[in-house]
């Protein structure tokens, strides 16, 4: 494999491209080229959409990382032939067929799910318990207070977003398993890594990794460029 100069950071539902804040200068100073994207959350196919204009304005080959639900968008838009190779963050994994809702439903029950409110048009929030104590809990208070007011609703129909074909299939993957993740269950990321034949790595985290422990996260996509 060649090393990769190129690096695209896709934020997963409740968050915003800033969720990478700790993580681009880490990745910067190694002479990456770093994108974070903005995702809508409107819809997985806006969602698809954002990533791959984020692709075509890359400069030769990158690495695309998808936080929780950006790991079924990256599975999509990392078809591209510029995208080669993967890394999942705490992140949903579906195949061809799957999204990340269908795989959601045949998880464990995660303490996250008491904490989602739905509002009139179907977007979801978390409220600050499931901010404070459940999604971010190893934040610092300062933290957490951002991360809650900040959070970025997601349509409930994204989650329910088909991939068409799975890029995993065809590209060394990554996977970066938070054990501390009251969101999508350890033994299920362990579950999709170990289907995509992964190279997993655990760190000690909540759900978000890359604000609790962004040196781990920027390590494993380093190696994946490299």
């Amino acid at each position: 494999m060649t090393t990769v100069s190129n690096v695209i950071l896709v934020h997963g539902a409740w968050g915003d491209g800033s969720n990478w804040a700790k993580v681009i200068p880490l990745l910067a100073e190694k002479g990456m080229a770093v994108t974070a994207v903005q995702l809508p959350l409107t819809g997985f196919e806006a969602d698809v959409a954002a990533v791959r204009r984020a692709i075509t304005l890359a400069e030769g080959d990158a690495v695309l990382v998808g936080h929780s639900y950006a790991g079924a968008v990256i599975g999509e838009a990392g078809n591209d032939p510029k995208v080669v190779r993967l890394v999942y963050v705490d992140a949903f994994a579906p195949d061809a067929g799957e999204s990340a809702g269908t795989l959601f439903a045949q998880f464990q029950s995660a303490p996250l799910n008491a904490e989602i409110r739905p509002d009139a048009e179907g977007f979801l929030k978390l409220t600050r318990t499931g901010i404070f104590e459940l999604f971010a809990q190893d934040l610092s208070d300062d933290e957490k207070t951002v991360a809650f007011a900040t959070q970025g609703p997601i349509n409930g129909a994204a989650l329910g977003g088909v991939l068409r074909q799975a890029a995993w299939r065809s590209r060394p993957t990554y996977y970066l398993i938070g054990d501390q993740d009251h969101a999508i269950p350890r033994v299920e990321q362990e579950r999709m890594a170990a289907r995509m034949n992964a190279t997993v790595v655990h760190v000690d985290s909540s759900h978000v990794p890359m604000l609790s422990q962004p040196k781990a996260v920027a390590a494993i996509i380093l190696d994946a460029a490299a």
